[in-house]
């Protein structure tokens, strides 16, 4: 029988959860945040006012259909363009979204009609039905900062000292509302904390539905990155979590797992998910060959377990 799943999350570590999960259930609701001002989302929500489709582009590939149908619309989607004019960087699927929303301007039955052609598992949804900026305060060595935008909130170097949604109260998607409130399982994470995954939390309506609903919670931790240009630098993974726990202090994990990498033997990790109700699974969770980024197949062995 098939677990039904939500994963919030965005970009790449949402990818990884839900190629993860693909193989376990077909009840996935991948809710993806919608604050991309970047490439060619940023460019495509600038001249449209539609929603950035890239992360739910993304997502929408990483469900498709295990055959040579499914695969091959996948890559479709996911081809971008290499030129020296207006196309460049354009990515196929985020142009078939912005022409299908620009068409009936009905954001679930487009990404619904893009799910159908790539026989995808499960369903794709944006967690809010506009676009979204996140905008943050950071403490840096110019002194307090003020950032708006995702790119510029996952990149600036800094203590954060605020974060927070434009517009502050902005519609959740209703479908999400209810997967979240049918849901057996509850994921949140990986992927860049402050703009993929915080925003799941900032989202008022979102927030209230996620405390309330009876579904199970795992938190998947990140992974340490590779340089100091990313906002992991200098924000453990007692940082993240204290920072959900800060916007949503009722929440309760029922199991949090993160890689051996970045615990560290001082590392109060295990007492902070216990103090949320939560187990702590340590377990590599990291791709052999690029051990920044998340393992699907090492994932899927957790689930497993976690989900048994």
């Amino acid at each position: 029988m098939s677990p039904r799943v939500v994963a919030l999350g965005g970009g790449h570590g949402l990818a990884a959860t839900l190629n993860s999960l693909r193989t376990l259930t077909s009840e996935i609701t991948a809710v993806v945040t919608v604050a991309d001002n970047g490439g060619s989302s940023g460019r495509l929500r600038q001249e449209f006012n539609q929603l950035p489709p890239g992360d739910l582009r993304m997502a929408l590939a990483a469900l498709c259909a295990d055959d040579e149908w499914g695969r091959g619309w996948a890559q479709v989607l996911q081809h971008r363009f290499t030129s020296s004019g207006e196309m460049n960087g354009h990515a196929v699927g985020n142009l078939l979204l912005t022409a299908l929303w620009d068409i009936d301007q009905n954001l679930v039955a487009g990404l619904d009609r893009v799910g159908e052609l790539l026989k995808v598992v499960g369903r794709v949804l944006p967690m809010a039905i506009e676009p979204l900026d996140i905008a943050g305060t950071f403490r840096t060595k110019y002194g307090i900062q003020d950032v708006r935008g995702q790119v510029e909130v996952a990149t600036t170097q800094g203590e954060l000292q605020a974060l927070h949604l434009i517009p502050e109260k902005p519609q959740a998607t209703p479908e999400v509302l209810d997967a979240i409130a049918d849901a057996e399982w509850i994921t949140i994470g990986p992927g860049s904390w402050f703009s993929s995954v915080m925003p799941h939390i900032l989202l008022s309506a979102q927030a209230d539905a996620i405390s309330k609903s009876a579904g199970k919670k795992i938190l998947i931790f990140n992974l340490p990155e590779n340089s100091n240009d990313g906002e992991f630098a200098g924000n453990s993974p007692e940082e993240h979590l204290q920072l959900v726990r800060n916007h949503l202090p009722n929440l309760h994990l029922d199991y949090a797992i993160a890689d051996p990498t970045v615990i560290t033997p001082t590392s109060t990790l295990e007492n902070l998910v216990q103090s949320c109700g939560g187990e702590l699974i340590v377990a590599d969770i990291a791709q052999e060959v690029n051990p920044h980024h998340h393992d699907p197949e090492k994932l899927t062995s957790v689930f497993a377990h976690i989900f048994r």
